[in-house]
């Protein structure tokens, strides 16, 4: 994907270029059709692309043309052998301005932060305190409406992970859960909204976001990062 992100393209070439490998490596889109039911329409897209000031679901488009200094987080969900795998990463579109660049710096910090706290023994709460201390000493917020969760058989199982909280609270850690850590991080408030399409959902000042993400699994106590190549 990296090599594709540039300006000139759209976002929808980008999705159909994700597709086509999903599919090239024998698995499925998780969320092309994904329906949560009404009102809801199905999500449209093999992947959600967010540009700028999307927080998340961004629906890839033929008329979102990428420019120099835009920042898109892709997020895939595949499906392989009956089993859901979901990952993010924020790119740069060529040069971009020094807050954007420290915005994608801190989420991706953040992210590996709180997967470190994913240990055998501790709490779904220690997960969240270390990614909020870590985010919000460099003046960046926490989105609120959106969290990590369990995956598996299910794109979204138990338990959710959310990005902020408390330590010591929540439930156990446990070995054979399997998780996802996903910080989004904005420049300015947590707040977000969603648009009429009833998927994109944006921060409500209008500032920028970044999201990174890896699914992983807690084995003989420690996480083992599971979306990631060989």
């Amino acid at each position: 994907m990296p090599k594709h992100v540039k300006a000139g393209i759209s976002t929808y070439e980008l999705d159909q270029i994700a597709e086509d490998y999903i599919r090239s490596q024998g698995a499925i889109p998780g969320t092309k059709g994904y329906d949560v039911g009404r009102p809801y329409p199905p999500y449209p897209a093999a992947t959600c692309i967010s540009v700028n000031e999307v927080v998340v679901h961004g629906i890839p488009s033929k008329k979102q043309i990428l420019k120099e200094g835009d920042i898109l987080t892709v997020d895939t969900v595949t499906v392989l052998d009956g089993y859901f795998g979901d990952a993010a990463i924020t790119y740069a579109v060529g040069e971009i301005d020094e807050t954007s660049k420290k915005l994608m710096e801190v989420t991706k910090k953040a992210r590996d932060i709180g997967i470190e706290a994913a240990r055998a023994g501790n709490r779904i709460g220690d997960i969240g305190h270390a990614i909020q201390e870590y985010v919000e000493s460099f003046g960046f917020s926490l989105v609120r409406d959106f969290a990590g969760h369990g995956v598996g058989k299910e794109m979204h199982e138990d338990p959710i992970i959310p990005n902020y909280g408390k330590a010591g609270t929540g439930a156990k850690i446990e070995d054979g859960m399997v998780i996802t850590v996903e910080p989004m991080v904005n420049v300015g408030t947590y707040r977000v909204k969603v648009l009429s399409d009833m998927w994109t959902a944006v921060t409500k000042d209008g500032k920028r976001s970044a999201q990174y993400e890896h699914s992983l699994a807690i084995i003989d106590g420690k996480p083992v990062i599971l979306s990631v190549r060989d």
